[in-house]
């Protein structure tokens, strides 16, 4: 029954995807087709073949991090904050996919790198996690001591401590990403749940703009939210298994 409810679930989640996500994707590549077509029409100069292998590299650098701004190349992807950014975001199996090693020795290194830092941050979470916790449990207590409350104080601690992180890792940062990236409300919110449910599907990451001037400790801030965010997520989640359980 389980396995069925699982393969009906997500079933449900692939229909309703394919009729929303569907449309557009046909329009996006019409569009491009025209565009396509109607270059190489305007410029008779170009060649097919040589515009697709112009267009492959250029997407193939973009991927690796390299735009091009007028005559010259932005790099920067692979400075301290940004490796270290992707370090965060490989230990804690987020993987957007926007960067990856393209060395050899690199991805050697980060076959090694996450072997030890995926099971190192599971402890540090599963720590901050009980830590938290254990604040709860304190605050339960201390509340049932001078208000004489027995079930309250344990479920209004409890609603304090999912408000407050709704507040701040779900709700408040958007903000913060609004102002420094330029997005949407909404698209922020989509950003911050999909990064801390460790999803990071990758199609909207942070500081890779090149047209934007980001500030030295944007980063850093950045990863502290994710790994104190996913610990709290983790612990909302864990409450929905057992509900479901």
């Amino acid at each position: 029954v389980l396995l069925v409810a699982y393969v009906g679930y997500v079933g449900l989640g692939a229909g309703v995807l394919q009729a929303l996500e569907r449309p557009a994707e046909v329009r996006a590549a019409q569009h491009l087709l025209r565009e396509h077509w109607e270059l190489l029409a305007n410029y008779t100069c170009l060649r097919g073949p040589a515009l697709q292998r112009l267009i492959e590299g250029i997407i193939q650098a973009y991927k690796s991090g390299i735009t091009l701004q007028g005559n010259t190349t932005s790099l920067g992807r692979w400075d301290f904050s940004g490796s270290f950014f992707f370090s965060i975001s490989a230990i804690t199996t987020i993987g957007y996919g926007n960067l990856s090693p393209s060395t050899v020795a690199g991805r050697i290194f980060c076959i090694l790198f996450a072997l030890f830092g995926i099971p190192l941050n599971l402890v540090l979470l599963n720590e901050i996690g009980q830590l938290v916790l254990l604040w709860v449990q304190h605050c339960a207590h201390h509340i049932e001591k001078v208000f004489h409350w027995q079930k309250k104080a344990s479920l209004l601690i409890k609603t304090v401590a999912l408000v407050t992180g709704l507040l701040l890792f779900l709700l408040l940062p958007p903000l913060l990403f609004s102002d420094k990236e330029g997005w949407s409300y909404e698209e922020g919110f989509y950003y911050s749940f999909i990064t801390l449910s460790t999803i990071g599907f990758g199609d909207y990451v942070i500081g890779m703009n090149p047209d934007r001037t980001y500030p030295v400790w944007y980063k850093n801030v950045i990863s502290l939210w994710i790994l104190f965010g996913m610990a709290w997520l983790a612990l909302v989640i864990k409450l929905c298994i057992n509900f479901l359980e």
